[in-house]
């Protein structure tokens, strides 16, 4: 379970990108966070696995809060919370399959990473995880040489090889293709069905959430204005879809499941 306890975070030039923000998942939930640009969703993420310090309030996961941790703590809690990013976050020049092994680098000794010594054992899963996510015939080239979905699985595949319980997907979609994004996120619903992975992934398209949430939550401004389940967003009202997105903001298509006007668009 991770509980998320009046969370704030304010940044040093007086910005408050998080502001008492409360909520819960329940072990293998794959919970989706919505909001404009700019409403705190790549905020929240990495203070969930401190990639960034929070101002205020607690982070527990199962009991053990990640707020407080320091050190060799928080390295070995970290290394069961997989990352997946926006802009995929790859050593381009290297190969596929080194960037999938550096997921391994919170378990191998600090000497043989630096040198790319890892074991047969770690190889080998590393190969499975590129097999699992359907390019494994992808592992000797250079990541830049891969498409923008491709090089997604590899960030998921990296993910992977850390053996997490949760992983958080920092709006994994939001540079790809419709077709793509779809493709993308059904790995993530895979991972969280049959590994029972946690799944915590911003987005900005409700078609999306619509497909692969569990349960939603909405922020605005930094504050949550919204927490239902798939089928409460489904149901969602005008006003609702205004609280969290603002006046401003209008449905394209006539309804939920299209997009936001706001969106981004994609990349083959």
């Amino acid at each position: 379970m991770l509980d998320v306890r009046h969370l704030t975070k304010v940044y040093n030039d007086g910005t408050v990108a998080l502001k008492d923000v409360s909520f819960q998942v329940p072990d293998g939930e794959f919970l989706v966070v919505i909001g404009l640009s700019g409403s705190g969703k790549s905020t929240l993420l990495r203070c969930i696995n401190r990639l960034i310090d929070p101002t205020e309030g607690e982070i527990l996961w199962d009991g053990v809060d990640l707020a407080k941790l320091k050190g060799e703590e928080l390295r070995n809690t970290r290394r069961k919370i997989g990352m997946v990013f926006q802009h995929f976050n790859l050593v381009r020049r290297s190969s596929v399959l080194a960037n999938v092994l550096s997921g391994r680098l919170g378990y191998t000794p600090q000497w043989q990473s630096i040198v790319g010594r890892f074991s047969r054992q770690d190889r080998q899963k590393a190969h499975e995880a590129l097999a699992r996510l359907g390019i494994a015939d992808q592992a000797a080239k250079r990541a830049d040489e891969l498409s923008g979905g491709q090089q997604q699985r590899v960030g998921v595949a990296r993910a992977l090889m850390q053996e997490p319980k949760m992983i958080l997907a920092d709006e994994p979609v939001a540079s790809l293709d419709p077709v793509l994004a779809h493709s993308i996120l059904q790995y993530l619903e895979k991972l969280n069905l049959e590994d029972k992975i946690t799944i915590i992934c911003s987005l900005h398209y409700l078609d999306l959430v619509q497909r692969y949430s569990t349960t939603v939550i909405g922020l605005r401004a930094g504050e949550i204005v919204y927490q239902g389940s798939r089928a409460d967003i489904q149901a969602m009202t005008d006003d609702q879809f205004k609280d969290i997105y603002g006046e401003e903001a209008v449905r394209v298509g006539g309804g939920l499941t299209g997009e936001l006007e706001t969106g981004q668009g994609g990349e083959a």
